[in-house]
């Protein structure tokens, strides 16, 4: 799956700049974009071609992780002063 970046312009004339969708192909991703801007001119678009790390995420390596990682210390409990409990009647 790759990024695509689109400069377009707007049916009414406004130009609006970096708007990114991930598609499988351009046409895919033009597609999508016409889905949102109806009547819009593609002033530009460049591609970005994503790694692994942008697919689906892998349950497995998550869960291989998160076992291999240091257990979690339980937090000290530290009790307030014993002045901090009196109420503040005389």
């Amino acid at each position: 799956m790759d990024r695509y970046g689109f400069n377009i312009r707007t049916h009414t004339g406004q130009r609006v700049d970096n708007i990114s969708i991930m598609a499988a192909s351009r046409d895919d991703a033009e597609r999508r974009l016409r889905q949102m801007y109806q009547k819009c001119e593609v002033v530009e678009c460049h591609t970005q071609a994503l790694g692994r790390q942008a697919d689906a995420l892998d349950i497995a390596s998550v869960i291989a992780r998160l076992s291999a990682s240091e257990p979690l210390r339980p937090l000290a409990v530290v009790s307030a002063p014993p002045s901090a409990n009196k109420s503040g009647t005389h």
